[in-house]
């Protein structure tokens, strides 16, 4: 049976206030498996956090309780309160919604196929309307209820403990991050940044290769539709073909030209400075990343209104041009058609 503690956490600048309940919740067996189900199906683990703060881990809150329930289980509840009254301080946007607040601790979670405890802190903001339908003598009755929808989670965090890692790793899920209010999960409760793992680089990466030649690469060179579309072609190939990232061999492989290198190479310091971030020179390629990525670089032109054209590969199959009355045309060579 889950061990769980429940309260519930309204909107602060609003003055809702909060409710803290004085012990965990006792629950039957169906009611159990209802909510293993509620609280863990959502979560996706390609993406992975952890906790952080601009002067030493200890101040996080949500870090510090989290470690104090691993380390004493039998205390989830005095921490959930703990946990209930600081998200209660960061829900100060007026957009915020109220809700109930799930502290769980999972002691045998099986994560990567090993089983590791695991803290769950789960809140549930939207309610769904359900009809109630009763037999009535010789009719029926109809009655509205309110209540959270199981297949609908709405916010949570799942915080695992593994014994190789010298902090937890955190997964997130905020399927009401629609707007910048939202970000008060991610940013000031839970307080959490991307983990930097293969997943992060290989994301990472590509999206900063395809700003470059999309933004940055027509200020300094005439390149053609054609030719971007024949560049981000290259680069996803070159993370389908290898297993790991080398930054050399990846610019003299897709893009070749000394010239385009050297604004690159100009671009990536910029970009770095930028967002404050290091972009690795080699890593493993995480399959995952590029496959998510890959869905962006849809190599496509547009011409007026008339005709799409999607380029996969080899550049010298296509040709552009201006005729003799100065109208614009695409040339296309091809073997077979489908």
């Amino acid at each position: 049976m889950l061990q769980i503690a429940l309260h519930k956490v309204g909107n602060k600048t609003n003055d809702e206030g909060y409710f803290l309940s004085d012990g965990l919740l006792h629950l039957e067996e169906e009611i159990d498996a209802l909510l293993q189900t509620y609280f863990l199906s959502p979560f996706k683990f390609d993406t992975l956090y952890e906790f952080y703060h601009e002067t030493q881990l200890s101040l996080n809150e949500v870090y510090t309780y989290a470690q104090q329930i691993f380390e004493a289980p039998e205390t989830l509840h005095e921490q959930s309160r703990a946990i209930a009254k600081h998200l209660y301080q960061k829900s100060i946007h007026p957009k915020v919604k109220g809700g109930e607040l799930y502290v769980v601790y999972f002691p045998d979670y099986v994560f990567q196929g090993e089983e590791v405890p695991a803290i769950g802190i789960f809140k549930s903001e939207n309610k769904d309307v359900f009809l109630k339908v009763h037999p009535k003598n010789d009719n029926f009755s109809i009655e509205k209820q309110e209540g959270v929808n199981i297949n609908k989670l709405d916010k949570g965090s799942l915080i695992i403990k593994r014994p190789q890692d010298e902090h937890p790793i955190v997964a997130v899920v905020d399927n009401l991050n629609k707007s910048t209010e939202a970000q008060y999960w991610f940013d000031e409760f839970l307080k959490v940044q991307q983990q930097q793992n293969e997943y992060f680089h290989t994301s990472q990466t590509l999206s900063m290769y395809k700003n470059f030649v999309m933004e940055d690469l027509p200020q300094a060179f005439d390149v053609s539709k054609a030719d971007q579309a024949d560049l981000l072609n290259r680069s996803v190939q070159y993370f389908k073909e290898h297993e790991t990232f080398s930054m050399d061999e990846f610019e003299q492989e897709v893009m070749a030209q000394p010239d385009i290198i050297d604004r690159f190479a100009q671009y990536k310091q910029g970009y770095e400075q930028q967002y404050e971030v290091q972009v690795e020179n080699e890593f493993d390629i995480s399959a995952a990343a590029l496959k998510k990525q890959a869905r962006n670089f849809k190599s496509v032109i547009k011409l007026d209104k008339n005709f799409h054209i999607y380029i996969h590969g080899d550049r010298s199959q296509i040709e552009q041009g201006i005729d003799e009355e100065g109208r614009k045309y695409y040339k296309i060579f091809y073997d077979v058609e489908q």
